[in-house]
């Protein structure tokens, strides 16, 4: 509730329930108990101590002249550490990785040449509906509205060219060039970050952080964001509908996909799968939302690329509910999943539709997979199916003496690596396939990028990662392809003193590109990858490379990685033929080529 005084605004806290939902605060009282102002608090401390508030308690920068004001009272926040990245492109990757392991990240770079970098990691966590608060220092207030040209523009004197490319990757846009709404201006744009699950747009001109105002309190009282509440009659109508569906089908089975994170219904989702009995897949962008560990886990559902036995059972099934699901050219493998929508169940993070229909809107994902769990009678017929037809994996040939190293022998012992205490980045490409296949430790982490699918994500996410997930040991499956553009940030990886173990996988080239069409294009030209990194460490800070190319070199470097140099960066350089890929790859590119490639429709 927004009341306006004197010129302060006021905003009158709620007391909700302790929930997921409501664990975060946000805003804060302007006056104290006896309705004096409790001034003295500038927009740069206002805004540091609002990121404290969230979660976020690392910041990742690329500092120029317009926000470096900034940039000191971030730094001046006891809460806040600020990690410089060396461009803003990584920066945007590293708030990404952070936001998956805490909720929600943030960035700050400068105006237009820093925030036009920055753009393809910000729609990539649009994509992923990561809430990502991205901040730019912006012109000095009074160059606003005349007729100057600034440095770091494209010459012109519309300062609104950075504006206009972040309103379609970005669910909210603050320009701060005036301290009587930036209080206003701030709080609405990270409270609307939260709330939708998206990347918004801050930006701050250059010469008002410092600046006091009567609107920024110095100790913020919390306030609780207002949880999203179902329409109760459109919840018990959806549930009865889908309970009636479900209970009446023979072999029923469930999936999950990708937005049961932005719905935050993985709990909700485990209690279901605990309910009713049904075998349980998981969409390929959903792997690491859904633990591996429930006895009725069957694998990936794929479609032509699922894990043995799983597809069958899916697209055998005479209902399916997907949960969260996104189904696109990528994850429907070129359009050819053999399911049929008179089947299905869809459960969107606010809507749920059966068959053909009916729809049921303003229906939350958590609300209804926990009442729907109550009306699901158990049902095991579609797991005892799979029992009966499951084939455990096969084991991967015995080597030859000095015989070079094969891609299914490298995952064969990164798997063995896989505990509770660390989490898998997927770089994209064949390490999307090969990743996919490992079985993950109860409360083993998980990410990659395939919605968006940019090459080089890896590397900054896993800097983002490893700086919130302290508690984890992160392993980076990256191709030499994606390496070769964002490789720059090894550096901050090393000056933060991260620990993770990076597998660098040379096979000469974009193989994930070669399988849907090759080209010379497609080959790129071989860096001396240790060598490189050798440099970069400089022999400042703890940091071990190692070049493996047969089997006996792999055991022997994961073994220095997890004992002598456990506490240092790793980065093993993986020597692979050009050729040897996944099995999956093969038919998901051929399958993707050609949905590609299909001739336009008849005019």
């Amino acid at each position: 509730m927004l009341q306006q005084i004197n010129p302060l605004y006021i905003y009158k806290a709620t007391t909700f329930p302790e929930t997921d939902q409501n664990r975060r605060t946000l805003f804060m009282d302007t006056t104290n108990t006896n309705g004096a102002t409790a001034y003295g608090g500038t927009l740069g401390s206002h805004l540091a101590r609002r990121l404290v508030q969230i979660g976020v308690t690392d910041v990742f920068s690329v500092p120029g002249d317009f926000n470096l004001t900034l940039l000191d009272h971030l730094i001046a926040e006891p809460g806040l550490n600020l990690v410089g990245c060396c461009n803003e492109l990584n920066a945007g990757y590293a708030a990404d990785g952070y936001a998956r392991a805490k909720g929600v990240g943030a960035c700050v770079v400068t105006f237009t040449v820093g925030g036009l970098s920055v753009l393809n990691a910000v729609a990539g966590a649009y994509s992923e509906n990561l809430p990502l608060i991205c901040i730019v220092g912006g012109p000095n207030s009074n160059d606003y509205g005349t007729n100057r040209i600034l440095h770091h523009t494209i010459g012109l004197p519309d300062f609104s060219q950075e504006l206009r490319c972040f309103q379609t990757i970005t669910c909210a846009q603050a320009v701060v060039d005036n301290l009587e709404d930036a209080h206003e201006l701030i709080d609405t744009a990270i409270s609307t970050a939260l709330k939708e699950c998206k990347p918004v747009y801050i930006s701050i001109s250059c010469n008002l952080p410092g600046i006091p105002h009567p609107t920024f309190a110095r100790e913020p009282v919390p306030y609780f964001l207002a949880p999203k509440v179902s329409n109760q009659l459109g919840l018990e109508a959806a549930v009865e509908a889908t309970a009636e569906f479900l209970n009446k089908a023979v072999k029923p089975v469930i999936i999950g996909g990708p937005k049961l994170r932005v719905s935050k219904a993985q709990q909700a989702f485990v209690e279901l799968a605990d309910a009713c009995g049904y075998p349980i897949a998981v969409m390929p962008s959903g792997k690491g939302l859904v633990p591996e560990h429930l006895p009725h886990f069957i694998g990936t559902y794929w479609g032509a690329v699922s894990t043995s036995f799983c597809g069958e059972i899916v697209e055998s099934a005479d209902a399916y509910m997907f949960v969260g699901p996104i189904f696109n050219d990528y994850s429907s493998v070129g359009y050819s999943l053999l399911i049929k929508k008179e089947k299905s169940i869809i459960v969107h993070p606010n809507r749920v539709t059966i068959g053909n229909g009916p729809s049921y809107g303003w229906v939350f994902m958590t609300d209804f997979l926990t009442a729907l769990a109550k009306k699901l009678k158990k049902n095991t017929t579609a797991m005892e199916n799979y029992r009966r037809i499951y084939v455990p994996p096969g084991i991967a040939l015995r080597r030859e003496n000095d015989e070079p190293l094969r891609v299914n022998i490298l995952f064969k012992h990164i798997q063995e690596m896989l505990s509770g205490k660390h989490a898998v980045i997927a770089e994209t490409g064949d390490s999307w396939f090969n990743c996919q296949k490992l079985c993950l430790p109860e409360n083993c982490g998980y990410e990659f990028q395939m919605q968006y699918g940019s090459i080089g994500w890896s590397v900054g996410a896993t800097l983002g990662y490893a700086q919130a997930a302290k508690d984890k040991r992160i392993i980076a499956c990256i191709g030499d392809g994606s390496f070769q553009v964002t490789a720059q940030d090894i550096s901050t990886m090393i000056r933060c003193e991260q620990k993770s173990i990076i597998f660098l996988i040379n096979n000469g080239g974009y193989t994930i590109e070669v399988e849907i069409h090759d080209g010379p294009y497609n080959v790129i030209k071989n860096w001396d990858y240790t060598a490189l990194v050798d440099a970069i460490h400089n022999g400042q800070g703890k940091c071990w490379t190692a070049k493996v190319k047969t089997e006996d070199d792999l055991v022997a470097a994961i073994a220095t990685a997890t004992s002598t140099h456990k506490e240092s960066l790793c980065f093993i350089e993986v020597f692979l033929h050009k050729d040897d890929t996944s099995k999956e790859l093969l038919e998901w590119g051929s399958r993707v080529s050609a949905a590609n490639s299909r001739p336009p429709n008849p005019q």
